[in-house]
């Protein structure tokens, strides 16, 4: 009897070092290897897929990703020239290409990566103040076709305001104004946010001053929850 009940906590010890170690948090080094290994310079934007309701959420992203990746230290190839090559090769939707071969984008334009992303929700709750969007992220090679950067975040961007007292009329108020300043919201503000936030953990480029530095920081999670305060 002592023997199974050794052999028992034996087995539930391995079972939680094995989840332990599955877990464990690894450096960007690790997470982002072949992103170190291909140090890509230029960057093409796709237009994202949108597979959402809101059909302005594929313009809010188009526009505001260009500025964080050059804020992370890349050269990103101008989205406005890339749009019209796109479109006057037929070449607009993003899902042709997603799983496809990129040489032609380094052929055609030089550009060492190309940044796909696709809108899989986006949400206004007036009521609850916030606005919800889950985004995914994937940095692929022109040379390799791999994937350097794979990243999906749901972030909630939080437009509540807060109440000063007052007790339940104070309640009251502050929660028409939060439905008013949802409301009156500037939508790329909160695709800006998304965009800060998931693109934060790629390893910085060549253009940025942690260039080269940052190998033993440990990387955030492929798949996150944040929420963003206005």
């Amino acid at each position: 009897m002592k023997n199974s009940i050794y052999l028992f906590l034996i087995a539930i010890v391995l079972i939680a070092a094995q989840s332990c170690g599955t877990s464990a948090k690894v450096t960007k080094e690790v997470a982002y290897a072949n992103l170190y290994s291909e140090r890509p310079l230029a960057i093409a934007v796709m237009p994202p897929i949108n597979n959402t309701n809101n059909v302005e959420a594929k313009e809010f992203f188009y526009t505001t990703v260009p500025r964080v990746l050059s804020e992370r230290g890349y050269y990103v190839l101008s989205p406005f020239l890339c749009m019209e090559l796109f479109k006057s090769e037929s070449a607009y939707d993003a899902e042709m290409f997603i799983d496809g071969s990129l040489e032609r984008f380094r052929e055609i334009l030089g550009a060492d990566a190309v940044l796909f992303t696709t809108i899989i929700n986006w949400k206004k709750s007036a009521i609850g103040s916030t606005v919800t969007v889950t985004v995914e992220y994937n940095l692929r090679s022109t040379i390799t076709n791999e994937s350097l950067f794979h990243r999906k975040g749901t972030i909630v961007y939080d437009t509540s305001v807060s109440s000063s007292g007052g007790g339940l009329l104070g309640a009251l108020v502050a929660v028409a104004a939060s439905a008013l300043v949802t409301a009156a919201t500037d939508y790329i503000e909160v695709a800006r946010a998304c965009n800060q936030t998931t693109i934060a953990d790629m390893p910085a480029g060549k253009y940025h001053s942690l260039h080269n530095t940052d190998q033993q920081i440990l990387a955030g999670p492929k798949e996150f929850s944040a929420t963003v305060k206005k």
